[in-house]
């Protein structure tokens, strides 16, 4: 998240706060014990106006270096009480402490009626290392030398954001961003940044403002009924809670204790359960993930989000990670904090309960119909808005929306397979001869490339727009582990996750095509859906074909995926009985890697020793990938392979292990919805400029307005500010 990104919005000026507040704020920051930077000083304001003493002895001290940046203009910071310094260089060694804290952890506020006062000015960052410790003069000594000043001249100093630089293998470092005090009577025009340093202002972020609702609130409303606790329903919900409008909130899956057993029930070998899978239940399908938080959208939601999360008992070092992640041993209990919140606030939450009809009248909800997901019996319930935020793998919503009229169109959704390597390898590959460094952690990558597009099977014209098809990576779990991810008897479905410390033994990413709505059939709505079964059912039958157990996973190696061979033809591997390692990795090491222009023989070190253990926990099955997956998909993912080695070497290493198919990456439909966020009628008028009244309000990844959790909580945000902005307009 940028340093712009994590500033909040300062538009919310009235309500309560759910995400900053005055401890998150006022968050204690590292002074210096001697000196100008040091005691009671720390805490003035410090001096903005000509030149002082002390400026002109830091100037004497430190002069300009060659090393030092353009002239630097001081006006832009008169009177901010910190600055804002970007591109700080920072030694590894300087990690090795973490910056985070307690006194950084936000307490939730509860429902009151009173009104947010102006966040205060202080930091909202974690607070630095302890004073006097070896990070803690480390990140001093980067600050004095990325602003030219002495060291006295810093008084105090607070974490923002922080980042791996890697580009160069000889000098891996951290690339930090701090709010900085200076100590009292240093001028800002005694500064003097080095090259590619940025400093500003200081601009802290607000704290996300929910107004109180409940006088507005009548009792003749009905009940506004959110549809989903995964992110997205999650968030909607909390907002509306706090607001004081009572949501109730419905989830088709078990909540989190119960889902997480019927996972490692079925991990074990047990029975899919239809209402507790890795899909579906309390928390959506990214609370058995990898729990990133990373997303290419830019929002003031991103920062109360994180906040919100800190709250729930997430690490507070998400807060300031440039990509930060909760993991999934951690995030069960988190969820399982929002929805005590959620009920707190007087919301009510339902579990095993699943949406199943929308009642219109005059073109607007009126009630919902509501089942039982164990005995099936059902239940009108009155309701004025319905928020849909029922996921990707709610197949039967999409069914619903369409047959009560709604607007719903294609959207582009991907396929492919989860990808799996030592973990050792890509630290390799990332860091250099840094690999091994406490303080990096496991690496990550994230790539993409566009290979020529063929379209069942036959090269599309390469005059069109659509002459090349996006190959990349998605949801990369670092130390992670593969998962088991069906929902529907009958088929398969795999994607990937990772816990809190990331230290398995692989890492594991999805591997995708891009499917573009012309790819289908016909034009039913349906047809990706249709073709996402058709493929997890497929590859269900090919494992079993050769001798895999129910639900176990067809597997082949990146060299024989290339090659067009079965990696070890009946041979089954993993935690369920049906092959050995060994077989398989003497399969492995036979296999060839074709470059762009030709093939290798003989493969290059260090692919040759390696040995990559698949962790699908149901066992998977040597088979070849293309009875399963469409040739157009195989095509790409054959052609992308050598183009994203080339970026990350040992990407297409032979002895890589393909396990497939990932089919739920995102959403194939998107339930349309207007500027007000309410859904669209089929019988709308496309040339109509009227916004819809329907007060159903799609949300989300299943919707096709999200990609991942970060979005996904933040479309939430975005949809409950909607409804109450209708409630405060009364």
């Amino acid at each position: 998240m940028s340093s712009k990104d994590a500033r909040g919005d300062k538009g919310a000026s009235t309500g309560k706060r759910v995400g900053g507040n005055k401890k998150m704020s006022g968050a204690k920051l590292s002074t210096g014990s001697k000196g100008p930077g040091g005691g009671k000083k720390a805490a003035g304001r410090p001096h903005c106006g000509g030149k002082t003493k002390s400026q002109a002895s830091s100037r004497q001290r430190t002069g300009r270096p060659s090393h030092r940046g353009a002239s630097f203009d001081a006006s832009a910071l008169e009177g901010a009480e910190f600055i804002e310094v970007s591109n700080v260089a920072l030694p590894l060694d300087a990690g090795l402490e973490s910056p985070a804290s307690e006194v950084n952890r936000p307490t939730p506020v509860p429902l009151s009626t009173e009104t947010n006062h102006p966040a205060p000015a202080t930091p909202a960052a974690s607070p630095a290392p302890a004073e006097g410790s070896h990070a803690e003069s480390l990140s001093r000594a980067a600050i004095v030398s990325a602003l030219g000043v002495a060291p006295e001249d810093v008084a105090s100093f607070s974490l923002v954001k922080r980042s791996v630089d890697a580009r160069k293998k000889s000098n891996v470092h951290f690339n930090a961003t701090y709010a900085v005090r200076l100590a009292q009577g240093v001028a800002y025009d005694a500064l003097s940044p080095a090259r590619g340093v940025n400093v500003r202002a200081y601009d802290p972020p607000a704290p996300l403002a929910i107004p109180d609702l409940r006088s507005l609130a009548t009792s003749s409303d009905g009940r506004i009924v959110v549809a989903g606790t995964g992110p997205a329903g999650l968030f909607c919900a909390l907002f509306l809670a706090e607001a004081g409008l009572r949501p109730l909130v419905v989830e088709r899956g078990a909540a989190v204790d119960e889902r997480t057993a019927a996972i490692e029930s079925f991990n074990a070998g047990g029975p899919l359960d239809a209402a507790a899978n890795v899909q579906f239940g309390e928390g959506g399908a990214g609370t058995f993930s990898d729990g990133k938080l990373t997303t290419g959208t830019k929002s003031p939601h991103i920062r109360h989000v994180l906040e919100a999360f800190v709250q729930a008992g997430a690490p507070d070092e998400i807060l300031w990670q440039a990509k930060p992640h909760i993991g999934t041993d951690k995030l069960p209990a988190v969820v399982k904090s929002i929805r005590e919140r959620i009920i707190s606030a007087g919301g009510e939450v339902r579990f095993l309960t699943c949406l199943v009809d929308i009642e219109l009248a005059g073109g607007a909800v009126r009630s919902v119909v509501l089942e039982d997901s164990r005995t099936g019996a059902r239940k009108a319930v009155e309701a004025s808005r319905v928020i849909v935020a029922c996921g990707h793998s709610a197949r039967d919503i999409f069914e619903l929306a369409r047959d009560r009229g709604f607007a719903l169109e294609r959207k582009p959704f991907s396929m492919g397979v989860r990808i799996e390597h030592p973990q050792s390898l890509i630290n390799r590959a990332q860091y250099g001869a840094a690999a091994k460094h406490t303080a990096l952690g496991a690496a990550d990558y994230k790539m993409a490339v566009r290979v020529p597009a063929r379209a069942n099977g036959t090269r599309t014209d390469v005059a069109s727009e659509n002459a090349t098809r996006g190959v990349y990576t998605f949801c990369m779990c670092p130390g992670g582990e593969v998962v088991a991810a069906a929902s529907e008897e009958g088929g398969v479905v795999v994607n990937g996750m990772s816990r809190f410390a990331r230290d398995g033994e692989n890492s594991n990413s999805a591997l995708l095509a891009d499917v573009r709505p012309d790819d289908l059939p016909g034009d039913d709505v349906m047809e990706g859906v249709r073709l996402q079964r058709e493929v997890e059912h497929a590859a269900f039958e090919l494992a079993c074909r050769n001798g895999g157990v129910p639900y176990a996973a067809p597997a082949q190696t990146v060299g024989d995926f290339l090659v067009g061979a079965t990696s070890s033809s009946g041979q089954a591997e993993g935690k369920q009985p049906g092959g050995t390692v060994a077989a398989a990795s003497e399969a492995r090491r036979r296999t060839v890697v074709p470059g762009p222009h030709r093939r290798r023989t003989v493969a290059p070190e260090p692919y040759s020793r390696l040995v990559v253990h698949p962790s699908y926990p149901r066992g998977v099955v040597w088979c070849d990938l293309r009875e399963c997956l469409p040739e157009f998909i195989c095509g790409a993912l054959a052609q992308g392979l050598p183009l994203l080695d080339a970026k990350l070497h040992g990407f297409a290493d032979p002895t890589a292990v393909l396990t497939g198919p990932e089919t739920r990456s995102s959403s194939p439909i998107r339930m349309v919805r207007g500027e007000n966020f309410q859904a669209r009628l089929a019988s709308d008028s496309p040339d109509s400029d009227e916004e819809p009244a329907t007060r159903v309000y799609p949300c989300g990844e299943g919707a096709g307005y999200a990609g991942g959790i970060m979005s996904a909580a933040v479309d939430g945000l975005r949809v409950a500010e909607a409804i109450a902005a209708e409630f405060s307009s009364r």
